[in-house]
């Protein structure tokens, strides 16, 4: 059943609570919300059972939380915000793609997050430009009222069959309504190399899981091994998965795992 937290500019974010134990805060990448990724859904209850509160949410623009104005990557912080208060004051994050990168900007910007796991955060080089001319394409195709031409452009870089794929899904219509809640996903992306990697992540001192799939995408593990590189308290994992996605049982172990070292 869901309940509701109330973020910094009133916006109703949605979210399902599992479990009793160390909070989880569960952070979703683009185009990801309960009621269209059954798999984290799955993923949560299973983490759950094995002694762990997890929060399982709507990020705004999506699902239950879709009433929202603004959409900036400072509005998704404050939304975690929201929700870590509800878990205790402080609880482990689980970010997905670029979940992952919002998650490392609550982190950086001071949230208080006991740890981080992060699947396959799509990083591009350190200090080039590529995020920011993403994110500012992403704004001008969102501007022009082209919903499938901000979900193409969005999806511009990934493996071509994701998109004919997605076309070809009956989701395709439910991604057409998505587009404004990419915008944090760009700009946290962006904002990953708007200054050197060390000094961007300098605070970000909780223990850090970095994971890939076994069969990923070549930008996966560079980025993996720069968040390494660059947080003193991160290490790499590596778990079977495949284009970009992961088994419910093998996540939920992994993150057990990591989260009760």
């Amino acid at each position: 059943m869901s309940e509701f937290a109330i973020s910094k500019d009133g916006t109703r974010i949605g979210y399902e609570q599992h479990g009793d134990g160390p909070a989880v805060v569960l952070v979703a990448g683009a185009m990801q919300f309960r009621g269209f990724d059954p798999t984290t859904t799955e993923m949560g209850k299973l983490l759950a059972a094995n002694g762990f509160t997890v929060f399982n949410y709507d990020r705004r623009g999506r699902g239950e939380s879709a009433d929202a104005s603004s959409f900036t990557l400072k509005d998704d912080i404050d939304d975690l915000a929201a929700l870590i208060e509800i878990a205790g004051g402080s609880a482990a994050l689980f970010g997905s793609s670029s979940g992952g990168a919002i998650s490392l900007a609550a982190a950086a910007a001071g949230l208080p997050v006991t740890k981080l796991a992060l699947w396959e955060v799509p990083l591009s080089d350190e200090l080039g430009t590529g995020g920011a001319e993403f994110f500012a394409g992403l704004q001008e195709r969102i501007a022009s009222g082209d919903k499938a031409g901000t979900i193409e452009y969005y999806m511009k870089d990934m493996p071509p069959e994701w998109l004919a794929g997605a076309k070809n899904s009956p989701g395709w219509p439910i991604m057409l309504e998505l587009g404004p809640s990419l915008l944090a996903d760009a700009e946290s992306l962006a904002w990953s190399q708007s200054a050197p990697r060390a000094e961007l992540w300098s605070g970000v001192t909780q223990p850090t899981l970095a994971i890939v799939g076994e069969q990923t995408i070549p930008i996966m593990p560079k980025a993996a091994d720069s968040i390494v590189a660059n947080i003193p308290s991160a290490r790499k994992a590596t778990i079977p998965g495949a284009n970009h996605g992961w088994e419910p049982e093998v996540m939920a172990g992994a993150l057990a795992q990591f989260l009760a070292d």
